[in-house]
């Protein structure tokens, strides 16, 4: 796999401890600590100088680095490029062979659920849309002038694109999401059970006030929407 998401931490074992507590899995704990969970791969980064985004790796990216840099900025760093898209997400751009090839097969999925990919809010849908276009992107669904779109790559990660104020409750951009239809409820208790801080509790899409949707984030600040839908 070479889409790998990647948050910060100032204190690793906080971090890992996290992800463990929700069943990831720590599959490299070497050079580089990765967790996943099956579907998604997370480097956990402890550098003062991380931040929260996207690693992507490939041999070059010369020639994709070359159409980016003509509708936003692109800077040089060592073994790759770093840029920002206009939500806001740093995308790493990492030169390296591609071995990336991580034995998932023994990872169960995490307490979390179904994964459905990255989530960014917007504002200039149409440059987001071009962006991850240029970074191997194809869209799956939606369109920019619905105001929603999704987006995959080859390895089945997908991004999906928000207009802004779209979304009726607390926004970190990025955030990956689980949708787990009426399974949500019991993940919630699951994970209220495990002592898991909750940023949101959102009662917006019904009319009982039950909460029926949570948002949480680990602790260098990455966001977890659990959704029923």
């Amino acid at each position: 796999m070479n889409t790998i998401i990647h948050t910060p931490t100032n204190r690793l074992d906080d971090s890992v401890d996290f992800y463990l507590k929700l069943n990831f899995k720590v599959i490299s704990d070497d050079q580089t600590t990765l967790v996943s969970d099956g579907r998604v791969i997370i480097e956990i980064n402890p550098d003062r100088f991380a931040r929260a985004g996207v690693k992507l790796f490939d041999t070059s990216w010369k020639q994709v680095v070359d159409k980016l840099r003509k509708i936003t900025t692109v800077i040089d760093i060592d073994h790759g490029y770093l840029l920002s898209d206009p939500s806001g997400v740093w995308v790493y751009l990492m030169e390296a062979p591609i071995n990336n090839n991580y034995d998932l097969s023994s990872t169960t999925p995490s307490v979390l659920g179904n994964f459905a990919g990255l989530s960014l809010e917007t504002i200039p849908m149409n440059t987001s849309f071009q962006v991850w276009q240029i970074l191997g992107f194809s869209k799956k669904m939606g369109s920019v002038e619905q105001g929603w779109v999704s987006l995959a790559n080859a390895d089945e990660m997908t991004v999906s694109l928000m207009k802004p104020l779209s979304c009726p409750h607390l926004f970190f951009n990025p955030s990956l999401t689980y949708f787990n239809g009426e399974n949500n409820l019991a993940i919630i208790e699951k994970i209220r059970a495990l002592n898991i801080p909750i940023a949101e509790e959102i009662t917006y899409f019904n009319n009982s006030g039950i909460v029926d949707n949570i948002i949480i984030r680990d602790p260098g600040g990455f966001g977890y929407f659990i959704f029923n839908d």
